[in-house]
């Protein structure tokens, strides 16, 4: 069966940069590339040896969409290609189950050797002294339902609003609410959306550092 790598990020020409180091890394692979989040998971669905997952796109903001993807599909390595390069980024993608993180400031030798530990089962990270935090293993035990809910609550939209976004009613909200705060062990709004931005990757901070 022929392999495939996939390569979301929402910028054509950085994806045909990465292409090239793909090629290198895994020569026989098929390489698809996708613009979005909900067009990886599509090609993902079809299979995939891994997935190369930038962390702003037009569907996706920060670290949820590692974590989505880490946890419908366990067994496929996923490697952050961002333009952050900020180290609690870096700890925080390993944390939540990231195969790599490669900054895309990162020489293509330098990439193709991060691809190389990824395609061996290894992990590849800047080095970083940044330690473990606390909360993001909080939100990593929330389901893919709360966590929408909790990006809604970060938005600052109310329960009737939250309804009628997910198509659920008031009922069911205010009892993912509840959940949710017994997870991150909270006890109220504001608290959890304070635990929800360490999740969101300041794209304008990475885009700067990028160049």
């Amino acid at each position: 069966m022929t392999q495939r790598i996939i390569i979301a990020d929402d910028h054509p020409l950085f994806r045909t940069a990465l292409s090239h180091a793909v090629g290198k890394v895994w020569p026989e692979a098929e390489i698809v590339e996708a613009s979005s989040a909900a067009q990886a998971r599509a090609e993902v669905e079809t299979g995939a040896e891994a997935l190369l997952l930038d962390l702003h796109m037009e569907d996706s903001r920060g670290l949820s969409a590692l974590m989505d993807f880490r946890q419908d599909y366990p067994a496929l390595p996923v490697a952050i290609v961002s333009a952050s390069e900020d180290p609690r980024v870096y700890a925080a993608a390993s944390q939540l189950g990231a195969a790599a993180f490669i900054p895309k400031s990162a020489p293509l030798e330098q990439m193709r050797d991060a691809l190389a530990c990824v395609r061996d089962g290894d992990g590849w990270f800047p080095e970083t002294d940044a330690e473990p935090d606390e909360d993001l293993a909080k939100i990593a035990t929330l389901t893919p339902a709360q966590r929408r809910i909790l990006a809604q609550l970060n938005e600052g939209l109310l329960n009737k609003q939250i309804a009628y976004e997910l198509n659920i009613s008031e009922a069911t909200v205010k009892a993912h609410i509840t959940a949710i705060f017994r997870k991150l062990g909270v006890v109220n709004r504001t608290q959890a959306v304070l635990l929800a931005a360490k999740l969101v990757v300041d794209q304008e901070a990475a885009e700067s550092a990028s160049g």
